[in-house]
């Protein structure tokens, strides 16, 4: 029987872990079915977003230069450290769980900041797939009435490690 030791200040604590072919079936099999559930880790947004098209640096890159307007969903020490060139900081302040079903309501997001035209391209970005800020910002802009919300999924780190231009 295999042992999983566990020690603190100097003091060890054995569990047995039994090491017979129907365990080791039985905890595979549990792995995989979490693999294949379709369960989002919390440090992960989802790949898709309903009603938002995803947008990789150089499709930013195109937009911004064409007129769109990049929002910066962080926190303001964040945007002061550096931001994407012109882009205007809208913090989305959570308090809801990272999952696809969060509730808004316990969140804030100040829709008055963005552009008053709701048909204005913009392109809401955080700070990569592990933040949620830029994908909640980019929904409850959606849900707000805005018709041309794109979501920069990797944000500020794959923008900043392209070389691409920062304030």
């Amino acid at each position: 029987m295999a042992q999983l030791n566990f020690g603190r200040l100097g003091h060890v604590t054995s569990i047995p872990i039994p090491s017979s072919s129907a365990f080791k079936r039985s905890a595979a099999a549990l792995f995989f079915a979490f693999l294949s559930s379709g369960v989002a880790l919390a440090e992960d947004t989802p790949p898709v977003l309903a009603g938002v098209k995803l947008i990789t640096a150089e499709e930013a890159v195109k937009a911004i230069g064409s007129g769109a307007i990049p929002i910066d969903a962080r926190v303001a020490s964040e945007y002061a450290e550096g931001h994407i060139k012109g882009a205007i900081n809208v913090p989305y302040r959570e308090r809801s769980a990272k999952a696809v079903d969060f509730n808004a309501s316990k969140d804030q997001f100040d829709l008055s900041k963005l552009p008053g035209k709701k048909e204005t391209f913009v392109v809401v970005y955080c700070n990569g797939p592990e933040c949620w800020k830029s994908y909640k910002a980019a929904l409850v802009a959606i849900k707000g009435g805005y018709s041309n919300v794109n979501w920069y999924r990797l944000g500020f780190p794959d923008w900043k490690s392209k070389g691409l231009p920062v304030d």
